[in-house]
């Protein structure tokens, strides 16, 4: 893949099609958290990729047909209990084949199907990866998977998983924060997104990276869904790891803040912040009418 700048994803010529801007596949849902993989879908074709595929249990595939129309929807199969099955795999596997940038998390749940599933990625699959929410936690106590990959994978763990993956409480303070964020990116090789207030990016050379866009009325249920697609999509476009992950928390937080204009931090649920992405990037690309005169926004 070549690496483009994020400047340059802004610039779209006008012989472009759809294959032009990445093919992502989304690997997320289970029975009571379909909704999961549907914030994670807006939030990937929100953020510019050209094809997004949800890859869903059978048992919710029928919820998810029904209410996405530009995300297509791909059934694989499910256990008893809705959720990702071992039988998964190898269609997953084949599938992904066709594909420039899988995601994998967002409502998954812990079921041991979900498990061999994601072993087989860290194994198999050799592009561009997300993980995030239930492919975070299905890793206690395996981390070497991540180890030697060609394209670091990104990890988004918020505080809790980031605890239960690597055995330790990040630090409190921004320094803390990153010093542990930096310390797991060098023992994973991947690059690290520590979700919080003034979220850290770490990659495994040593860089690091300090958000300051976002605001408390983000702490809500899938707002970490729509981030996994801002940043899926960014790496389908042909942003590194690192940028794809800096770049898109950026954008993700500066969303958040534009909608908690108009809904209030209170009222702030995560398909506000999906629905305020187009005015994100207007704004970043020097396109939107909205100014702050305060420089908060400023790129």
């Amino acid at each position: 893949m070549k690496i483009k700048t994020f400047r340059s994803i802004g610039r779209r010529p006008a012989r472009s099609h759809k294959g032009d801007f990445g093919r992502v596949l989304i690997l997320a849902g289970s029975k009571g958290y379909a909704g999961a993989a549907h914030l994670a879908g807006v939030g990937a074709l929100r953020s510019g990729a050209g094809l997004v595929t949800l890859g869903v249990p059978e048992k919710v595939y029928g919820i998810l047909a029904r209410r996405e129309t530009e995300v297509m929807v791909r059934a694989f199969p499910s256990s008893r209990g809705g959720a990702m099955s071992s039988a998964a795999v190898k269609p997953v596997l084949d599938f992904a084949r066709s594909q420039h940038v899988v995601a994998a998390g967002p409502g998954l749940s812990g079921a041991s199907g979900v498990r061999k599933l994601i072993e087989a990625l860290l194994k198999k699959w050799k592009g561009p990866l997300v993980l995030d929410a239930d492919a975070l936690n299905v890793l206690q106590g395996r981390i070497k998977l991540l180890k030697d990959r060609d394209f670091p994978a990104v990890l988004t763990p918020h505080e809790g998983e980031f605890s239960r993956l690597f055995g330790a409480v990040p630090l409190r303070g921004t320094e803390g924060r990153r010093s542990a964020a930096k310390k797991a990116a060098r023992v994973t090789g991947c690059v690290i997104v520590l979700k919080g207030h003034h979220t850290v990016i770490a990659d495994p050379s040593g860089h690091t990276a300090i958000n300051r866009t976002g605001n408390p009325g983000m702490a809500t249920a899938g707002s970490g869904d729509v981030l996994t697609g801002v940043i899926a999509a960014l790496l389908a476009q042909g942003l590194s790891s690192f940028e794809a992950a800096r770049r898109g928390a950026y954008v993700h937080g500066l969303a958040g803040d534009l909608a908690a204009e108009t809904k209030g931090q209170i009222s702030l649920i995560a398909g506000d912040i999906a629905e305020a992405l187009p005015e994100a990037f207007q704004y970043i690309f020097g396109k939107s009418a909205k100014r702050k005169k305060n420089g908060k926004f400023r790129y």
